[in-house]
This record gives structure tokens, sequence and C-alpha cells, in this order.
């Protein structure tokens, strides 16, 4: 089966991302919440590290990534703070822009889903 993303908007203050894996429910649950399973799949394109992948996973604790370009040194990041933690389930938290651009834009609320079935997991 080819790996699609679904991506909608269920309406103009919300986008719905969804995508079904091939693995069970504890292992993508894992690849979101430990920094070197993290840093294996959230990178960008070549060229690109993750210097900086924290991660605080309780209610009230923080999560925090860097990504820098290995051409001119170049960093961006988000940051944010978790709200509901559910494993292996549900994870609610905020995420901005880490720096002085984060701040202008405020928090964005996401909501991360993972339901198995017969062996698959959809995010």
């Amino acid at each position: 089966m080819p790996r699609t993303v679904d991506v909608t908007t269920p309406n103009d203050r919300e986008i719905r991302v969804t995508r079904v894996f091939d693995a069970p429910r504890s292992l993508i649950w894992d690849c979101h919440t430990k920094p070197e399973l993290v840093r294996r799949w959230l990178l960008g394109p070549d060229g690109w590290t993750m210097p900086v992948c924290e991660i605080d996973l309780k209610v009230g604790g923080r999560y925090r990534y860097v990504w820098r370009s290995d051409a001119d040194g170049s960093e961006f990041g988000f940051r944010g703070q978790y709200r509901e933690i559910a494993a292996p389930e549900r994870i609610v938290n905020t995420e901005r822009l880490d720096g002085p651009q984060g701040d202008a834009g405020g928090d964005a609320l996401c909501t991360l889903t993972l339901a198995e079935r017969g062996g698959r997991t959809t995010l």
C-alpha cells in the first residue's frame, strides 16, 4: 500500500492530517515521544540536522525542536507545552515558532490521536 497523507480543512481554523501506518500504535507513539526516534523522521531536506530535540512528556511539560542548516548555520524551531497525555492514544499540546517570530504569532493547539486496528495505526 502506498504511503499517502490525507489533508482536510474541516473548518476555517482547523487542519486535519490523516495517515495510516503499517505498524502498531505503540511504535508510532514512541516515534512521537522519544527524542532519539523523533530525530530520525522529523527532518527537513538533506543538509539539515536537528541538534535540539527536548521532550518532557508530562502534562505541563515542555518540548523544543531546533533544526540547523549545514550550509549556513541558520536555525529555526518549534516549542510548546503538553496539555493532555493519554498514552498510547492521545497527546494535546501547544505549538509555536521558537524565537521572536513565534511570539508574534501565538500558539497553535495540536491534537495527536492514534487508533490501531489489525496491526495498522491511523494517525
